[in-house]
């Protein structure tokens, strides 16, 4: 019961710091007249919340273009503009959420399935937004989240990509299963994720583009050198602002 109780209040903390991190978001970057990306995950939808509300009480002329399903479910749902990249190919701003981020601003992307639309947008806006809570920030890859680099294949690959990958970098690369069906997880796009546990620290910049050579690759979860500035919900009801530091 008592540990039920605890659960109970580390979720609505954990809730309670993404909404600040959406909300803080949305106030300090979103303005009239713009184009938006939109991520995917479980932090956005506060940060779609807050866009709603300002568009009801300033009137703001604004146009979303989602980064997954999901994020074009929120968009529609909350009454939002929809638009794409065809009508909208250069982007004000894009907010999105990450699974981990290092302390150089680096994003391990991809929890959810969607890192290759959602690395698609944030390329093709002015400025890339991350927002999270306490649990994402770490120094280094690994400290937080422990579920590997997601990476998307072309389905026919899979096998030969694990291979390359455990035999260039080793760690171990696992086909990513479904839970509520049978066989492994499908993307947007149609593609398989794998999932690579990597055993050391590297250099992520050319790890990720090395990755991005193998045949049957579509993208990788790493965002290197991306994200503008980092929200932060704390546990203690602030937010932590981190920007990126240009050498």
């Amino acid at each position: 019961m008592i540990q039920r109780r605890l659960l109970s209040t580390i979720n609505r903390m954990t809730e309670e710091a993404k909404r600040l991190a959406g909300y803080a978001a949305v106030d300090n970057h979103v303005k009239n007249n713009q184009a938006l990306g939109i991520g995917s995950g479980s932090t956005i939808v506060h940060a779609v919340t807050r866009i709603a509300e300002r568009v009801k009480q300033e009137h703001l002329n604004l146009v979303c273009v989602p980064t997954s399903f999901q994020a074009r479910q929120l968009i529609l749902q909350n009454g939002l503009i929809l638009t794409d990249l065809d009508r909208h190919p250069e982007l004000d701003v894009a907010i999105d959420g990450a699974d981990e981020v290092d302390s150089d601003l680096n994003l391990i992307k991809g929890g959810g399935g969607c890192l290759t639309q959602e690395k698609i947008v944030a390329g093709c806006a002015k400025s890339f937004i991350v927002i999270a809570d306490y649990r994402k920030d770490s120094k280094k890859f690994g400290e937080q989240w422990k579920k590997g680099v997601p990476i998307e294949v072309i389905p026919m690959a899979y096998v030969p990509v694990i291979r390359a990958l455990q035999g260039q970098f080793g760690g171990m690369a696992e086909l990513r299963m479904a839970v509520s069906k049978a066989g492994p997880v499908v993307t947007d796009n149609g593609n398989f994720l794998l999932d690579w546990k990597f055993d050391k620290v590297h250099d992520w910049k050319s790890v990720n583009t090395a990755i991005k050579m193998i045949p049957g690759v579509v993208d990788t979860g790493l965002f290197i050198n991306m994200a503008e500035r980092v929200y932060f919900g704390m546990e203690d009801g602030t937010v932590s602002v981190r920007d990126k530091v240009v050498h």
